[in-house]
Formats: structure tokens, C-alpha cells, sequence
């Protein structure tokens, strides 16, 4: 997600200084070039030597070092980065940041950046709370500074309070967030995911094995790019992504419901969910015993609701919709991609190794309106994801223009 992308990180003196090791080391596994600067409080509680091995590049700490510095190399580690985090970033760097001073070499390159900005704060939470943060972190965002909220927790100091370094995920998705293209920017997208589940008793029901683990990649890579986004969510183990709004529900009446609520205000609806196509006639009210004889349950159709919202499609409105088969693979999804009034229609065949539910990578074919096919060879679900928004965002700047 960060291929390519040089990122400088700013450590400063607090107990969370430990977790920047673990920092640099996802920023590498996601592509990224690292660059550390640590001040000298930082260097009190991890050495530079340490990041210095996770980084694979020298730990910039003294303003004045004859090698580093030989070409102003405070101007240029500025000038290089594409981002620059500060985690963790204390009171008292918030305040120097807020102020403009510049007298150590991490804050002479947070005034000589130009590079988008974002810090992590991690305090006592009295200090946090104390008027002049709260009104230093203001003066940042006004700046345009991305602050990523510290958690409530025990801290170091054995009290309690909102202080605590934001979780790494937390602070890597903001990363990416910052850096990604907001080519949808301001505008509206539903998603659905998962599966749905369709009871016959109180503990029983039917399903299919989606993970939703593709809904929630194209969620997450939605707002990614500038747009709120309502994810629309069956019974799965994934946690709530940050930055959007989820609706987490059980049945294909209750997705109906709140899909037809949502959808009128939207402008991109991406239809990813396994939606049980029967449900049961009767849910017996107590759960239903075993008994000698064998059992019949007589099933009925659940709302078509991709076919509901392609039928109220409004004019400039996007909407893309899934098909997994297992045979014909290609005529099933052209007839669905027809009768169902799609843009295009993402399919993939799930009798092949590596796609469909419960696995990361997925394998589809993307047809649209025109006859166009486009096979996308066995990626990861994200990015997918991301190709289908490739897709969407060309979509919805030509409807922008007509």
C-alpha cells in the first residue's frame, strides 16, 4: 500500500518510543522507504542503533553532525519525504511544532517540510487535557497537521485516561489514507458484504461461507479516496473498519431494508454481499428438537435487493454488482449484469484455487455494459479492491463531465 513511498519518522521522548520499532517495521512490509529522526530525549528510551537495523538507513539525531550534515541534510530529509509521522509526539514537540521553533533536528525538518504531516500523540492524560495541548493540537490542524487521536487506557504511569499511543494499525491506516488519491472525494458510497443469515429456529439458520473479507476491502479502499461511506455488513468476524460507518445486520430483509434507505443518496452502490437467495417460510419460535422422522422445511425468496436497486438507478448513479458461479462462468454473469440494469458486474468462478469466500485473494473477471471483458489475474482481495475503484472513479468523473 505504501510501494515506493519515503516516509520519515519522527520519534520523540516518551515510554511509547519502544513502539516505534515495531512502526518501522510495517511500514517496510508495506513497501515503504523509511527514514528515522530521533531526538534526544527519544534516544533515552530506544536506541538509534535499533531502528537504525529495522530501516536499513542511518538514524538522523544530530543537527550538527559533520557526515550528515555536510549537505544540509536536515533541508534534504525534509525535502525527500513524501510523509513524515511523528509517533510517538509528546507535549512538549507538540508545542515546539505549534510555535515554529526549530532547535533539534527533528523539528528543523518538521519547519523546513513540505511533505503532508501527521502526529501521534502519547502523554500523561493530564498533560493531554491540559489547555495549552488541546489548543497547540488545534493550531496544528488548522495548519492542516493530521492528528491521530491518543486511546483511553492505563498508561505508563499506572493511571488511567486518554493518553495512551493510537494503535499501529490505527496509525498505519492513516498513512495510507493521507497518501492515497481522493478521486472520490465528497461523494456517497454503499457497500455490502457478507453473508447473510436466514433462521428456521432460534439457533439455526442458512448461510453460504462468505467472509466478507472483499465488501469490506472495497469499503475500506472507498474511503481511502475522499468518500463517506456506508458499509452494509452480514454476520462476519471482521472488526469495524476506522473512517466509515458500518451497519452490521443478520438477514436479507433487514439488508433489503436498510440498503433501500441508503441507497437513494447515494452515488456509487457496490453490491459484494452473499445475500441468501431462500429463507425459510415459518422460523419456528423455540428451538426445534430432534425427533425419529426426518424434517422438511419449505423455503421462499428473500428480496431480490440488487435487482431492487438497479430497477431505481438513478441517472449518473454507479452501481456494481458480484456473481460467483461455478459454471458459465462468463453467460451467467453477462444475464445478470443485463437483467439487473449493472455498470459493470465483478465475477469470479469459485471452483478455482485462490477465489471466493474465506480466502485473501480472489481471482474475477470484470464485464461491463459494453461487452468488455477484463480478467484480472489471482491478486489479493484488496487489491481488487482497489482495481474496481480504478474502475468506479473513471465512472464517476465521466458522469461528472456529462
Amino acid at each position: 500500500m505504501l510501494r515506493g513511498k519515503s516516509i520519515l519518522l519522527g520519534v520523540t521522548g516518551g515510554i511509547a518510543a519502544y513502539k516505534a520499532a515495531e512502526l518501522v517495521r510495517l511500514l517496510d512490509k508495506q513497501g515503504a522507504v523509511v527514514q528515522v529522526v530521533m531526538s534526544a530525549a527519544a534516544q533515552q528510551f530506544i536506541t538509534p542503533l535499533t531502528l537504525q537495523a529495522l530501516s536499513g538507513r542511518p538514524v538522523l539525531t544530530d543537527l550538527f553532525d559533520l557526515g550528515t550534515e555536510s549537505r544540509i541534510g536536515h533541508i534534504q530529509a525534509a525535502r525527500e519525504a513524501d510523509l513524515i509521522v511523528v509517533a510517538p509526539a509528546t507535549a512538549n514537540v507538540l508545542a515546539k511544532m505549534a510555535h515554529g521553533l526549530a532547535d533539534d533536528y527533528l523539528t528543523t525538518v518538521l519547519l523546513a517540510a513540505t511533505a503532508p504531516v501527521i502526529v501521534c500523540p502519547a502523554m500523561n492524560h493530564v498533560m493531554y487535557a491540559h489547555p495549552a495541548t488541546q489548543e497547540n493540537l488545534e493550531r496544528l490542524k488548522a495548519r492542516g497537521v493530521h492528528v491521530v487521536e491518543p486511546q483511553a487506557g492505563e498508561l505508563a504511569c499506572g493511571e488511567e485516561g486518554k493518553g495512551r499511543l493510537a494503535e499501529l494499525s490505527l496509525i498505519l491506516e492513516t498513512a495510507v489514507r493521507v497518501l492515497t488519491p481522493k478521486d472520490l472525494q465528497g461523494k456517497r458510497v454503499l457497500v455490502t458484504a457478507g453473508p447473510t443469515w436466514e433462521p428456521f429456529d432460534p439457533v439455526r439458520f442458512i448461510t453460504n461461507p462468505s467472509s466478507g473479507k472483499m465488501g469490506f476491502a472495497l469499503a475500506v479502499e472507498a474511503s481511502r479516496r475522499g468518500a463517506h461511506v456506508d458499509l452494509v455488513t452480514g454476520p462476519t468476524h471482521l472488526p469495524d473498519p476506522p473512517f466509515l460507518s458500518t451497519h452490521r445486520l443478520k438477514t436479507a430483509g433487514e439488508m433489503d431494508s436498510v440498503v433501500r434507505h441508503l441507497a437513494a443518496d447515494a452515488d456509487v452502490i457496490v453490491m459484494s454481499a452473499a445475500v441468501s437467495d431462500y429463507r425459510p417460510e415459518e422460523q419456528a419460535p423455540q428451538k426445534m428438537k430432534k425427533t425419529d422422522r426426518d424434517l422438511t422445511i419449505r423455503l421462499v425468496r428473500t428480496p431480490d435487493i440488487l435487482a431492487g436497486v438497479g430497477a431505481a438507478k438513478k441517472p449518473g448513479q454507479v452501481v456494481v454488482g458480484f456473481a460467483a458461479e461455478t459454471e458459465n462462468l462468463i453467460e451467467n454473469a453477462s444475464e445478470k449484469l443485463r437483467k439487473k440494469n449493472l455498470d459493470f458486474i465483478v465475477a469470479n468462478d469459485l471452483t478455482q484455487p485462490g477465489s471466493g469466500f474465506r480466502c485473501d485473494t480472489n481471482q474475477v473477471k470484470i464485464l461491463d455494459s459494453g461487452g468488455n471483458v477484463e480478467a484480472l489475474p489471482c491478486l489479493s482481495k484488496e487489491e481488487v479492491a482497489r482495481r474496481i475503484l480504478d474502475r468506479i472513479a473513471g465512472l464517476v468523473k465521466k458522469a461528472n463531465h456529462e
